[in-house]
């Protein structure tokens, strides 16, 4: 196969006697490269090269001016936009750095298409006018700002230009009107020199006016990298640029260019629809690993999303000997990036408390592990002492002295200096050269981050503006949105991946194209600019279709000299993608070539439906040996529900005692809040043991709420904060729980009972010896009141959740060792077998005061037939001989070794 490039070189030699005098002029700078390569490869004898650039550097020798950078452009433009007097209020840097790069791209577009800009701007204010246009006499100061903004546009452009001419500088737009402007001034000293512009397509109008002058010399030439199938055929996308040079130029009136039929060759096309976008990346990985190392050097993968590069670069199969990766892998996500940007958004807030997941988002960040050593200890002693805002001072507390000075360079006052942030994140970086020397990728990152935060540094010396720390953070984001570090690879040789524009003037035998999706070719509409479609068309700037056109043409280019072709797109719906295929796919097969083969194929991932079983754990000796230790120290009826509820869980939570870890506790969870409130009760009630209950007792009590809830919150939610927002809720809600349940007494002495109290949260163990267990077998628990109501004891467990009287009622006791919902029921029943266990108690009550519930009162256990006939809410010896016989049988299920922990769905 003969690729365009060498097609080219080889009519130059051919016209050309000394190509050495000639000026060769490429899309870009990659393309200039491969020229160059195969140049080499076609002259047989030594001979200087000719001067081979691109079309960027061609104009900025034009113009005489260099093209600035991104995030300088953003710095200078603001500049201006200070110094434009028109533009009354002005906004703060951050805020107008977010809508400006908008504009300034439209600024880019109306000057590489030589607009009138006094016309353009005045008309611009004009619609804007129209848009706003209102019955109403006098339009609000909102309106009056917003079209003083678009009147006063003239003033800031040619401020802007104004200011970056001084410095020989200019945006790519402005460089390439410039260079139309001077284009008389170049052939005055360079018009007898031959230039040739290769591998062209879509030319904005500055380019169309240097390329027709030169060409008009009559000594220039342009080679056109197009295929005659879609210049001679009908009305095609491909070529819609091309023939409209070819009708309008002077240079060519009426001629018809040379062109060579490609397309028309035999080429196998095969459609691949996958689902979701890692399938695609899969499938060309399995593709890449069927081709010999002769067909992977002819080939190329061009990603038309370019995100998965990384995905696909996993895919890679491991025989691959080289591979070119033209494209850069942005830094944006990479940890030492994401360390930073975390580090200067914190340091926006003026403060010396650092709140705890600003401190985690550090210390957690693998980059920043590196620089604390002390990270993980920090953060357990966090999450287990409950720090949500945490000071400096207290961090090098919780550290164990390995990372004092760092924590003050993370975690220390930087007062809103740019300079301090600046200086302190290049210490940080010059640590991390270091650090991450074993990392590659690391190591790379943390190069292109010191380089970034230089060039902010110079930045910030130059740019007034540039005066808090939120600034920096906004560069910092503007700059690593651009930052990207290549891959080292062999350009000419072995497998190629690339982005579709970087495929320009490029030929592959054998091309893998992937995301062939509808929003990626073509890309589709865009909003991004402040010109109107009709302004837009009325001033001959491109359209959504002329975009629409180009995709066309590197689409089709692509395929001019391919043989073998593998289209792939995902049909799978997900977010913005609707799964949409590429409209070329239909353009393909309705224009079908006769010699071309077309392949559909849908690859579906492999689904095996198999008969999931439950897992289930064994009981081996260690395992009965740690139930022995269980059953002797004694079983809790909060484990044994756990074990009904699922017994793999009981085995993880019991048996292997695996916890969940300790976390930060920002907001009161429900477990802590149950633990304050029954310490505030055990400190009220307690005192109390073997008294009569008086009123003078619970009036002293409510006295002293606030008080001890306040230690409470102070002992168990230790450093959390919850003074504000919902935790002084929560905060108050406890206050209103055992208020609640203390008027709750009150009024039952009001009513004429009695009540005594006996026992509060006292610690209940019982042995229960089982014949067919040979270790000895106890229950344990600790119940939260029992007391004597007008004669009648009852045992009472606090919940503050919302617990129903439909919980404590059963039909059926085998229910009990097998159904979690009777869980309450279950456990009331064990505390009173322990109370009356105790020798002093035959009969009793047992149930729940529910704090969510407390309206209903004192909750009791009780049985009921199917008929839901009265229920016996008494507890008697026979009741609990009922109890024991189910409770027995689920002791030794636990403690069989035959019968393993079988999963349960929860």
């Amino acid at each position: 196969m003969q690729t365009f490039l060498e097609e080219t070189i080889e009519e130059l030699l051919k016209k050309h006697e000394d190509i050495a005098q000639l000026t060769i002029i490429l899309p870009s700078k990659r393309a200039g490269g491969f020229f160059k390569y195969y140049l080499r490869k076609q002259i047989h004898k030594t001979s200087f090269l000719p001067k081979i650039i691109s079309i960027e550097e061609f104009v900025e020798i034009l113009s005489d001016i260099k093209i600035i950078d991104n995030t300088r452009l953003l710095l200078k433009s603001y500049e201006a936009y200070k110094q434009t007097t028109s533009i009354k209020e002005k906004e703060e840097f951050e805020s107008y750095a977010s809508w400006v790069q908008t504009l300034l791209n439209d600024f880019n577009e109306i000057d590489r298409y030589l607009v009138d800009t006094d016309k353009f701007f005045h008309y611009l204010g004009s619609i804007k006018s129209l848009e706003h246009w209102s019955m109403k006499e006098q339009p609000t100061d909102f309106i009056t700002n917003y079209l003083s903004f678009w009147n006063s546009l003239p003033e800031f452009y040619d401020r802007l230009k104004s200011n970056l001419l001084k410095d020989g500088l200019g945006y790519q737009g402005m460089v390439y009107r410039k260079a139309a402007e001077e284009l008389e001034h170049y052939l005055t000293s360079h018009g007898d020199k031959p230039h040739v512009f290769i591998g062209f397509n879509a030319l904005n109008k500055a380019e169309q006016n240097i390329i027709k002058e030169l060409l008009e010399t009559g000594n220039s030439e342009i080679y056109w990298d197009a295929d005659a199938h879609f210049f001679e055929g009908k009305d095609h996308n491909a070529s819609q640029f091309m023939k409209e040079y070819f009708k309008t130029w002077k240079y060519y009136s009426g001629s018809k260019p040379a062109l060579s039929s490609n397309f028309r060759k035999f080429k196998s096309f095969r459609f691949i629809e996958v689902q979701k976008n890692i399938a695609q990346v899969k499938y060309a990985g399995q593709l890449l690993a069927r081709m010999t190392q002769e067909e992977l050097d002819e080939t190329a993968i061009v990603l038309a999303d370019e995100n998965l590069l990384v995905p696909l670069i996993y895919s890679l199969p491991p025989q691959l000997n080289s591979v070119n990766i033209t494209m850069g892998v942005s830094i944006k996500n990479f940890p030492a990036s994401t360390l930073f940007l975390a580090l200067l958004q914190m340091h926006q807030k003026k403060t010396t408390q650092w709140y705890y997941k600003d401190v985690f988002r550090l210390l957690n960040n693998p980059i920043g592990a590196k620089l604390i050593p002390d990270a993980k200890v920090i953060v357990s002693k966090m999450s287990r002492q409950n720090y949500t805002y945490i000071s400096l001072e207290q961090l090098i507390d919780l550290s164990e002295g390995n990372s004092e000075e760092n924590l003050k360079i993370l975690f220390g006052p930087w007062n809103d200096d740019p300079f301090l942030a600046i200086t302190h994140s290049k210490k940080l970086l010059l640590q991390l050269k270091t650090l991450t020397r074993e990392n590659p990728m690391e190591r790379v990152t943390v190069f292109e981050l010191y380089k970034v935060f230089d060039n902010i540094c110079v930045y910030a010396k130059d740019f007034a503006h540039l005066n808090s720390v939120k600034t920096i953070y906004s560069l910092l984001q503007e700059a690593l949105s651009t930052s990207t570090t290549d891959f080292k690879g062999d350009a000419y040789k072995g497998l190629q991946i690339m982005g579709v524009l970087e495929t320009r003037v490029l030929d592959f035998k054998n091309i893998i194209l992937l995301s062939v999706n509808e929003g990626y070719l073509p890309s589709g509409k865009s909003n991004a600019s402040f010109i109107t479609y009709d302004l837009k068309k009325e001033y001959e700037l491109p359209l959504f279709t002329d975009k629409d056109a180009i995709y066309t043409y590197h689409f089709y280019r692509l395929l001019h000299r391919a043989e073998n072709i593998w289209l792939l797109y995902n049909s799978s719906s997900e977010g913005l993608n609707v799964g949409e295929k590429s409209r070329f796919l239909l353009q393909l097969e309705i224009e079908k070539h006769e010699n071309h083969q077309i392949v559909k194929e849908m690859v579906t991932p492999l689904i095996s439906i198999s008969n999931e079983q439950p897992l289930k754990i064994d009981k081996s000796n260690s395992v009965m040996k740690r139930l022995q230790e269980i059953a002797e120290k004694g079983f809790s009826p909060s484990a044994l529900t756990a074990y009904i509820r699922n017994p793999v869980d009981f085995y993880l939570s019991r048996v292997l005692k695996i916890n969940e870890a300790d976390e930060v506790e920002e907001t009161v969870d429900f477990q802590t809040l149950g633990t304050i409130v029954h310490n505030c009760l055990q400190t009220f009630y307690e005192p109390l043991e073997g008294s009569m209950l008086t009123k003078v007792d619970l009036e002293a009590m409510k006295n002293r709420i606030n008080e001890e809830v306040t230690r409470e919150f102070e002992k168990t939610f230790m450093k959390g904060e919850y003074t504000k927002g919902k935790n002084l809720l929560i905060f108050e809600v406890t206050k209103r729980y055992i208020e609640n349940l203390i008027q709750l007494d009150l009024a039952d002495l009001e009513n004429g009972h009695k009540i005594r109290i006996l026992q509060i949260e006292t610690k209940l163990h019982m042995p229960l010896p089982i014949d067919e267990i040979s270790f000895p077998i106890a229950l344990q628990g600790t119940v939260d009141r029992v007391d004597e109501r007008d004669g009648v004891v009852r045992i009472i467990d606090y919940k503050t959740g919302n617990v129903l009287k439909g919980d404590l009622e059963i039909i059926e006791w085998e229910e009990l060792r097998s159904d979690y919902k009777y869980s309450k029921a279950f456990q009331v029943l064990t505390y009173a077998m322990m109370i009356h266990g105790q020798g002093s108690i035959t009969q009793s009550e047992a149930g729940i005061i529910s704090f969510k519930n407390l309206n209903s009162g004192f909750l009791k256990f009780g049985t009921k037939t199917s008929s839901r006939s009265a229920r016996d809410q008494v507890i008697t010896e026979a009741t609990l001989d009922t109890f024991k016989t189910e409770l027995v049988m689920l002791i030794r299920e636990i403690c069989d070794p035959e019968i393993p922990f079988i999963e349960k769905e929860v």
